[in-house]
């Protein structure tokens, strides 16, 4: 595995320009960006070969290091390394100071490059201290600043989505050209998206697929800290990791990074304005970012939106800022505020009328607005007789006189996602009874009743 090492952070791809032209450019790299190693065709954040590379007050590192001390009998160097994710040889340094100041005792030797530790009993003392402070035990965070820089430096590197992609991402979705075309924009200018049209027309669908639009990975912390406090970043239920370099190459690379796909994270009627500022729990004594943090560098979708147990005007207030700066603003359980990067694709998505649930003030800080109405019958038929044969099923053209007769005596109105519901239910009964699908008028009038809850009779078998 060839490594190369950079002597100083990259902010575009190779060749580099030099200093004077990125600075005339107006592309010079963020002051806290972390030095970064390419590994192979990655590049990440290198290891720190010592404290001071860490970013963070040496005092943190040493109280990490002996408050996860306090949780084993005994342990050695690598132990300490992998818990805190830092390198052997700064941990080696950290621990051969807590002995010193006899917070640890050295039981002897492990292995070519390490010794076995135990907490003394002023050292159990001093990390009971600490914990009652901050109970975080875990991998060393890295400074805000420099998880700013990363956000901001990998979106400057990473190309927007083509209408191409975008195209291939929503290839399930039979959409206007009007409709793609505002997805595009949306995605590749980084703005937000307003959807709204009634229930069951493809909003949050769109959302989904689009994210698939949003290529490549980023690098995320597994926390970040502010003075003494830590708050914690990268969450395994909505990160999904990839390759992460453990290999021979893991020891080169900072390891308090975990390189994730470009999130994407869906709030519905859960949200509260609390849930979209700092979570801080009192028996942890730590934070949880809130969800549109986790999201920086991909997609957050407020699903559902005016179904919040919150005024929709009071939800929409809380993103003014963020959409017109790019920054939020946190609140510590002190009181203190934080200014953390606002980084992401915000896609809106109602059922409702915006004139319901917003105001001017607000939708002029929207990028881009798009209504997913009901489908046409041309519409209808087409997203019918795609999703039918998927499954090897041929309609006939009869059989959508006959199913928009249906919804003319029951005084419906079509919505995108009832031919996928209608054909699944069709399924359920062929698959019930032992024989397949074959799409008849019998076979839906059943799936109709099924769904809709109406009678299974036809109109016309009805009025007879």
């Amino acid at each position: 595995m060839t490594m190369t090492w950079l002597q100083e952070p990259i902010s575009s791809p190779s060749p580099l320009p030099s200093g004077e032209e990125r600075k005339r450019e107006g592309t010079e790299s963020p002051p806290f960006l972390p030095q970064m190693v390419r590994v192979e065709d990655v590049l990440a954040p290198a290891a720190p070969m010592k404290a001071a590379d860490t970013g963070l007050d040496a005092a943190l590192v040493s109280e990490l290091t002996l408050k996860a001390a306090a949780t084993v009998p005994q342990f050695n160097t690598e132990w300490a390394a992998r818990k805190l994710h830092l390198p052997q040889q700064l941990l080696g340094e950290v621990l051969e100071q807590l002995r010193a100041n006899q917070l640890l005792d050295v039981l002897g030797q492990a292995g070519p490059f390490g010794y076995r530790y135990a907490i003394t009993q002023r050292g159990r003392e001093t990390a009971n201290r600490l914990l009652e402070i901050s109970g975080y035990i875990g991998p060393a965070p890295v400074s805000l600043a420099a998880y700013s820089a990363m956000i901001e430096w990998q979106l400057t590197l990473t190309p927007p989505p083509t209408l191409e992609q975008v195209q291939e991402a929503t290839a399930d979705m039979v959409l206007t050209e009007e409709a793609r075309l505002m997805a595009t924009l949306a995605a590749s200018s980084g703005r937000s998206l307003f959807v709204f049209g009634p229930a069951g027309n493809g909003k949050t669908t769109l959302g989904r697929q689009l994210h698939n639009a949003l290529g490549g990975d980023i690098w995320i912390p597994h926390c970040i800290n502010i003075d003494s406090n830590i708050i914690r970043i990268f969450d395994a239920q909505i990160h999904r990791q990839v390759n992460s370099l453990a290999g021979a190459a893991g020891w080169q690379v900072d390891r308090r990074w975990v390189r994730v796909r470009r999130p994407l994270i869906v709030a519905g009627g859960e949200m509260t304005l609390d849930s979209c500022d700092l979570i801080y729990s009192r028996s942890l004594r730590y934070y949880e970012a809130p969800l549109h943090v986790k999201a920086n560098g991909g997609m957050f979708l407020i699903d559902d939106f005016g179904r919040q147990r919150v005024e929709p005007h009071d939800l929409l207030n809380r993103w003014i800022v963020p959409l017109e700066h790019q920054i939020d603003f946190l609140t510590l359980h002190t009181g203190q505020k934080v200014q953390v990067p606002f980084r992401l694709l915000l896609i809106i998505a109602t059922n409702l009328r915006p004139e319901d649930v917003t105001d001017p003030a607000f939708l002029r800080r929207m990028g881009y607005r798009l209504l997913l109405d009901k489908p046409t019958p041309e519409r209808y038929k087409q997203i019918f007789e795609r999703y039918a044969a998927r499954w090897g099923a041929v309609v006939v053209p009869e059989l959508f006189a006959h199913l928009f007769n249906r919804y003319q005596a029951e005084q419906r109105e079509p919505r995108c996602c009832e031919p996928r519901d209608l054909i699944e239910r069709a399924r359920d009964i062929c698959r019930l009874r032992g024989q397949p699908l074959v799409l008849d008028k019998t076979l839906l009038d059943l799936a109709w009743a099924g769904y809709f809850g109406t009678s299974a009779a036809s109109p016309s078998a009805a009025a007879n």
